[in-house]
């Protein structure tokens, strides 16, 4: 009897992960769900050699072979032999074997989209779904160019994305170094000085005195174990089901950076959307797998109680409008979508709208950041080497009225 590995949630919404034995993988799905368990991953435990369902795959790679796959299926060639191909082809050993394993399951017989299903970190549930419904329409190549598109979109909206977080993470952590080796190294040279001269400081020197004294203390341990534990400790609690939430609430919030990230999230649930349904997939099947590539805990939330609202017969435009997440624009251009029959072209305009906003806001961001981060740096220096040279003017002013 074969071995399953699943990953699942219970009742209360708790992540579960394990093994089970049974004889399809139907049957332990239903066995999982008599369980209390509701599957979000499941497939076959891989032999000694063999890949497992928990082996990744890299973004570039899954778009190679996707946009590469497309073009074997479209020119005629078997899907078999397009899968060895590609096999050959990959570099990462590990992905070829999973390419490999899925050209083996094919060749006994399962279908294409349920032999990737098996390794669902490899290919994700979307990537699974639109492929089963190419093999449904007899339009597998062209679901697999869908799919490139929609990764290639992807992936350059990240990039963006990385782009306008990196430079002023990089940007400040070097303020702080420069800021903390001048008070470490420098700042105690001329507090021996100070030490001769035999009158008050002033307190923005007191001040940086006492920094440096601290941070070349083990006062300075632990402050720095108490930051890592706190950010650990966060990063433990946003793991939560409540603390991603909050989190995510958060980031919308924050100045300047929220209205990015809306916009991102905007996109991805308008382009994700419009590919499943362009590709064949059930609005319903289409919701649930866009609340689980949202990105973004507050969106998801919004997409589930969609999906209740279109089950209960609502349209989707209006338990959208009524989230207050979604800009007016969109849940109107929606609206619109759904009264024509023209739902999956408008998504993709306003996928498109929102791809060249974040682009812009990002453009925007790198300028606008630049001139603040050079400000603040000559001013943490600036202040630095005043601080240190108050106590001398103060002393040249006394001798010059003396």
């Amino acid at each position: 009897m074969p071995t399953f590995t699943y990953e699942a949630r219970d009742r209360a919404g708790k992540k579960q992960a394990g093994t089970l034995s049974a004889d399809t993988r139907q049957a332990a799905t239903m066995a999982l769900a008599q369980r209390g368990l509701k599957v979000q991953t499941i497939g076959l435990k891989a032999g000694r050699g063999e890949p497992g369902a928990r082996t990744r795959a890299k973004s570039t790679d899954l778009l190679v072979f996707t946009r590469q796959l497309s073009t074997i299926v479209s020119a005629g060639l078997p899907l078999l032999q397009g899968l060895s191909i590609l096999a050959e082809q990959t570099e990462d050993e590990r992905f070829a074997a999973v390419i490999n394993a899925v050209a083996r399951d094919v060749e006994a017989g399962e279908t294409f989209s349920d032999a990737l299903r098996k390794y669902s970190r490899a290919f994700p549930d979307l990537y699974v779904s639109m492929v089963r419904a190419g093999e449904a329409s007899g339009d597998l190549d062209g679901v697999l160019l869908q799919l490139a598109d929609y990764i290639e979109r992807t992936e350059e909206l990240k990039r963006r994305i990385k782009s306008a977080m990196m430079y002023p993470v990089i940007a400040f952590g070097m303020i702080i170094c420069i800021a903390a080796g001048l008070i470490v190294f420098v700042v105690p040279q001329f507090a021996e000085m100070f030490a001769g001269f035999g009158q008050e400081l002033p307190l923005p020197t007191l001040l940086l005195l006492k920094a440096s004294e601290t941070l070349r203390s083990w006062s300075a341990v632990v402050i720095v174990v108490c930051l890592i534990g706190a950010v650990i400790g966060l990063r433990v609690w946003s793991g939560t089901e409540m603390g991603r939430y909050v989190v995510d609430s958060w980031k919308l919030r924050l100045p300047i950076f929220g209205k990015l990230l809306r916009k991102v999230a905007v996109s991805r649930f308008t382009r994700t959307l419009s590919t499943l349904t362009r590709s064949g997939v059930a609005i319903l099947q289409a919701l649930d797998i866009v609340q689980s590539t949202a990105g973004n805990a507050v969106f998801a939330k919004v997409v589930a109680q969609a999906g209740d609202s279109v089950r209960a017969g609502e349209t989707l435009a209006t338990p959208l409008e009524r989230s207050g997440q979604f800009p007016g624009m969109v849940t109107r251009m929606i609206d619109v979508g759904e009264k024509t029959g023209a739902l999956e072209q408008m998504l993709l305009k306003i996928a498109d709208f929102y791809d060249s906003e974040v682009q812009a806001a990002v453009d925007g961001l790198t300028s606008l950041i630049e001139p603040i981060l050079i400000m603040m740096m000559g001013v943490v220096v600036g202040g630095i080497v005043i601080a240190l040279f108050m106590p001398m003017l103060k002393m040249a002013s006394a001798v010059a009225g003396g």
